[in-house]
């Protein structure tokens, strides 16, 4: 079963970011790797998955995903490193895999 999932991926430490939603977060972080996505992560070199959250609903990851999208750079910032200290990056190209999140518990429900 998917789960729809908040994720914020950064060209670098405390460089460009871009916060988005899925329902397949290994799904899309391939499409992401491999530049199959058109437009403003491919056109900055945005590729490193540094934060994600799972969510119960499509509903619930949408209206986190508008809030965390208008809240301040700094707040994002601590939000990646409460979960990441050392930004590094959480999805592993070689081998498809992402790294255990804050909310994965809730991968476990269904």
């Amino acid at each position: 079963m998917k789960h729809p999932c908040v994720y914020i991926l950064a060209s670098r430490r405390n460089g460009t970011l871009y916060v988005g939603i899925t329902t397949d977060l290994a799904k899309r972080m391939a499409e992401h790797d491999q530049g199959m996505l058109p437009g403003f992560t491919s056109r900055y070199g945005i590729y490193q998955l540094v934060y994600f959250e799972h969510h119960v609903t499509i509903p619930e990851a949408i209206q986190r995903e508008k809030t965390v999208k208008r809240w301040h750079r700094q707040w994002k910032l601590r939000l990646i490193e409460s979960m990441n200290p050392e930004w590094t990056n959480l999805y592993n190209p070689a081998t498809g895999e992402i790294a255990l999140g804050p909310f994965d518990h809730l991968r476990n429900r269904s």
